[in-house]
């Protein structure tokens, strides 16, 4: 969530960047809304305050034995007023707070302005992709043919896009889930956490899930509780209403949850296999800064991503995000592509975003600088660290041999038990 008293003083600026991250906002009817608060606010201090004087006058002259029920027949009109302005001013800010609720964060100046992913920047490579002497598979062929996935049993015990993994596709996850953790605990210095599944509205909407993207979440019918879209949600709002301590910072934090996701907005897309799925693992990085760390913090975090698939050896890029292209939140994004055989290109299969004081904000999370002075707000961070699934199929796509077997990674077959082949 943005200051209000930025927006005001910078409304020219707010119209630009909405209309470089395509967003339909419209900034005046809140700055209308904000000024007849500040007016109705200004004369209900005053009307209190000649409330305040009127009682002392009236108890004044029954004190001296005066008639008072012209000054309290008064008294008694302001105080309607007051009353009316009262029920106003809640009335305001309740539209105000919602108003500000749909308004995406402000892009750093070093994002590139354009409509879509077709404006995004690379920044970086990593690897060749292999030549292969064969045709080469999708993985879901690569799957299904060694008895390690089945999207049949997934879609009869739920519906499309769950798919139930077996035997060593069942471990491979778990395997890639422990070698990212492990990686990110015991070299990058995050700490782990296992947090709920089920979260809040309000823990979402401080992250920005809510109200925005309430059709992609699944809710629990009887309960304020929603299934977390990513462990981003409860990670970030660990310290939510808190002020911590300037020593704290950087706050490094990791965990691996199942995420849940209606793909509302997707259908038709990645129909097949396990790319897009509604349920799927992760393993998610989260970083509380102080402003001044929060961009070398924000390289760092795409770093400790990014070697992950360095030690697995796929060839992956790293591009910046242009406006249009950035998710609701960020301020800044890199997101990681990992290379697909089957498809000949790169995908997506992790965002490492600067948050900024944009959820910080809405969660009421700040801290105390070393020096003293008034408690700010912490920058926040995120990233994919990375997503399991996309990284099995990264791993079956890029390892497969022509006889319809995958070789495990070096990196990955100690936590295979030895394992070093997945065949059929």
């Amino acid at each position: 969530m943005l200051d209000i008293r930025w927006i005001r003083s910078n409304v020219d600026e707010v119209r630009t960047f909405l209309a470089n991250r395509l967003n339909d906002f419209d900034v005046e009817p809140l700055v209308a809304l904000d000024d007849e608060k500040r007016a109705l606010l200004a004369e209900t201090e005053e009307l209190k305050a000649r409330r305040n004087e009127g009682a002392k006058q009236v108890g004044a002259a029954k004190a001296r034995g005066e008639d008072a029920s012209g000054l309290m027949e008064e008294m008694r009109v302001i105080g309607e007023r007051v009353r009316e302005a009262d029920a106003r001013l809640a009335e305001i800010e309740e539209k105000l707070g919602y108003m500000l609720l749909c308004i995406p964060n402000r892009p750093h100046e070093s994002v590139p302005v354009g409509k879509d992913e077709n404006d995004n920047l690379e920044i970086r490579r990593w690897g060749e992709p292999r030549k292969f002497s064969f045709e080469p598979k999708p993985h879901w062929d690569i799957g299904e043919a060694a008895g390690i996935m089945d999207f049949e049993r997934g879609a009869a015990l739920a519906q499309s896009r769950f798919t139930v993994l077996k035997g060593l596709g069942a471990r491979l996850e778990r395997a890639l889930v422990n070698f990212m953790l492990d990686l990110h605990t015991q070299k990058h210095g995050y700490l782990e956490v296992q947090p709920p599944f089920l979260v809040s509205s309000r823990t979402m909407q401080g992250t920005g899930n809510l109200p925005k993207f309430a059709e992609d979440l699944y809710k629990c019918e009887n309960d304020d509780l929603w299934l977390i879209p990513t462990a981003e949600v409860p990670l970030t709002n660990l310290f939510a209403g808190e002020i911590m301590d300037e020593e704290q910072l950087p706050y490094y934090c990791t965990a691996y949850t199942p995420c849940f996701r209606r793909e509302a907005g997707s259908h038709g897309r990645d129909v097949r296999g396990m790319l897009r799925q509604h349920q799927f693992d992760k393993v998610e990085l989260v970083k509380l800064t102080t402003p001044e760390q929060s961009y070398e913090e924000h390289e760092k975090l795409t770093e400790n991503a990014e070697e992950v698939l360095r030690l697995l050896e796929i060839p992956f890029r790293t591009i910046c995000l242009c406006t249009g292209d950035m998710g609701f939140g960020a301020s800044k994004t890199y997101d990681i592509e990992v290379w697909l055989p089957s498809q000949g290109k790169y995908r997506e299969i992790s965002s490492c975003s600067n948050c900024e004081d944009f959820q910080a904000r809405r969660m009421g999370t700040r801290y105390r600088p070393k020096g003293g002075g008034k408690p700010r707000l912490v920058h926040t961070l995120n990233g994919s660290g990375i997503a399991v699934g996309r990284t099995l199929i990264a791993v079956l796509e890029n390892y497969q041999r022509e006889d319809g077997s995958v070789e495990i990674p070096g990196a990955l077959i100690p936590y295979m038990g030895g394992i070093t082949e997945i065949r059929a």
